[in-house]
């Protein structure tokens, strides 16, 4: 189903019979009609490792199952928020930062260095993001958050985009992403993340990035 934007910072979501909305602990603002909540221990359509992911970035509840009759408004903490539609595709999305989701698409989680290889493990240790980044596929909407607006970076092959590791909040396409830095180690002790870590994405998609390096 699809989210309806009321302003940058607030969504509406239709709710029907035998449609499902997953949504991030505490982001439901109001809703109308009947509408039920309930904790998803199993993270989504993820199963265990999805619950694992959410638990290690220290979120006891990883998402809100939505269900019933009715219409729900979502937000979290001011943040601006943005929609994507899914056609088939897939996104990948920094655990965080995301919102609420179609129950249509399927979920999993993605171990960071799984791509990264040994700077993917230790993006979580030295600039603050999760080391899971959600996995969804198929047909629906997502609604990210994210500092002061979300870009869409186009990548196409031979012209890898280099983001910020705070800044990035989702891509998709046939991506590969590598996390390198730009200083040596002795360097990076006691740095956060900022030009001394590049997250570079490369193949052909696209990439959402954030206009603030704040964290959520």
């Amino acid at each position: 189903m699809p989210f309806a934007k009321i302003n940058n910072k607030m969504i509406e979501a239709q709710v029907v019979p035998g449609q499902r909305v997953f949504s991030q602990r505490g982001s439901m603002l109001a809703y109308r009609g009947e509408v039920t909540f309930t904790p998803n221990l199993t993270g989504g359509q993820g199963g265990v490792m999805s619950m694992i992911g959410r638990r290690v970035a220290n979120e006891d509840t990883p998402l809100m199952t939505v269900e019933g009759h009715g219409s729900v408004m979502f937000g979290h903490g001011g943040h601006n928020i943005h929609v994507i539609d899914l056609t088939g595709d897939t996104l990948y999305v920094e655990a965080d930062r995301l919102l609420a989701f179609d129950g249509s698409l399927q979920q999993s989680t993605m171990f960071m260095g799984q791509q990264g290889g040994v700077m993917g493990m230790v993006r979580g240790q030295v600039t603050g993001q999760g080391l899971f980044t959600t996995k969804l596929d198929g047909h629906g909407a997502v609604a990210v958050m994210a500092h002061g607006g979300v870009i869409e970076l186009p990548i196409t092959p031979n012209q890898p985009v280099h983001v910020d590791p705070q800044a990035y909040v989702a891509h998709r396409g046939d991506v590969r992403n590598k996390l390198s830095t730009a200083l040596g180690w002795r360097d990076m002790v006691g740095r956060g993340s900022g030009e001394a870590f590049q997250l570079e994405l490369s193949g052909h998609g696209m990439v959402y990035v954030q206009a603030s390096e704040e964290k959520l």
